[in-house]
């Protein structure tokens, strides 16, 4: 066991170590206003669960994914179980159904299917890549991903579903795809984009969108994303000091622990902190692309890369919503937003990371 610890990427452990506390540390901040600390408490939890689950995967051989079809399809489909299940089992918080309560714990089932999804992908193309000029195989790989994205459109919940097909497309070009295949694709998606927006988006989606666009409506729609901006700029090189952001602290800043704990951040540390937060991430994403590069197959290569794209995804898609680049579609930023479910899925996908170093 000793051997097995040492070979493990303890530079993407410590990296990610300390996005959570930095995140932990935000989370506090923002609780010491309401002087409400339970869900510093729960993420604190979630944090030890998460460690325990990555060092557990660790000892798995991950070559079970690459050689068992049933599994994955099994995993799958309890995927798809769980996403239906939302719509009869899931209360409605904030207009929507996306968490099962099971007493003070939520449970969010989209974040697992992201990793899930990552596996089946991986699988998929790493058995097919000499294959991708064929459309079928394009077409079948988009059935898998399009069954979850649309239980998640009916939630609805339209950052996930944007970061699953961020997911399906990148996969598709690391796995070869023709430039003709994917122009056809990206016409599709706007043709399926305009029909969607006509007849089956919701008003507030397109208050968001159309907010972002065209922001004349500054105490509407348009307020959460000033005050995420005002923050950033409060903050300035040094920020105000931990603990003592105006806008964080006095309740300003909507949602500072999830949606736009990345302004919170900037406030409170400034240009100083948020350097050391990208760095960080810089870091993690450099040690999983180098497990990638080393990888001696198809699926370890193509699982490290699907992890990348979602985290890169989640953390331009949340600074870009922080920054009023982005309209604001609800995405948490990886390792550092408040919720159990992100954290746990994360680290579980760490955990097969590290699994992919050591068992080569």
């Amino acid at each position: 066991m000793l051997r097995h610890l040492k070979q493990l990427d303890w530079i993407l452990i410590i990296s990610a170590f300390l996005l959570v506390k930095i995140g932990l540390l935000s989370i506090y901040s923002s609780s010491l206003g309401r002087e409400d600390f339970f869900n510093l408490k729960k993420q604190i939890v979630f944090f030890g669960i998460g460690i325990f689950l990555m060092f557990l995967f660790c000892f798995f051989d991950w070559r079970i994914f690459r050689e068992n079809t049933y599994l994955i399809l099994i995993l799958y489909l309890f995927c798809l179980l769980s996403l239906v299940g939302l719509f009869f089992f899931a209360p409605e918080i904030r207009g929507v159904q996306r968490w099962y309560k099971l007493g003070l714990v939520s449970i969010d089932p989209i974040e697992f299917t992201k990793i899930i999804l990552i596996i089946l992908l991986a699988k998929y193309f790493s058995m097919r890549h000499i294959e991708m000029y064929q459309v079928k195989h394009i077409l079948l790989s988009g059935f898998y991903v399009f069954l979850p994205v649309s239980l998640i459109f009916f939630q609805p919940d339209f950052g996930s579903i944007i970061i699953l097909i961020a997911l399906w497309l990148g996969v598709l070009i690391v796995s070869g795809i023709k430039l003709r295949h994917f122009l056809i694709l990206f016409l599709c998606g706007l043709l399926i984009f305009s029909l969607t927006w006509v007849f089956l988006m919701r008003d507030y989606q397109k208050e968001r969108i159309v907010s972002f666009i065209f922001p004349t409506d500054p105490l509407g729609a348009g307020w959460s994303q000033n005050q995420a901006k005002i923050a950033i700029g409060a903050g300035g090189i040094f920020g105000q000091g931990l603990f003592k952001g105006s806008q964080t602290q006095y309740g300003f800043l909507p949602e500072p622990q999830t949606d736009f704990i990345f302004s919170a951040i900037a406030e409170e540390t400034g240009l100083i902190g948020v350097s050391i937060l990208l760095l960080l991430f810089l870091i993690l994403i450099w040690r999983i692309l180098k497990i990638a590069v080393n990888s001696q197959s198809n699926f370890p290569r193509l699982f490290s890369i699907g992890l990348v794209i979602i985290l890169i995804s989640q953390i331009f898609i949340h600074i870009g919503m922080n920054l009023g680049i982005l309209p604001i579609i609800g995405i948490p930023l990886p390792l550092i937003s408040y919720g159990g479910s992100s954290l746990i899925a994360t680290f579980v996908g760490l955990g097969i990371l590290q699994n992919i170093k050591t068992h080569r």
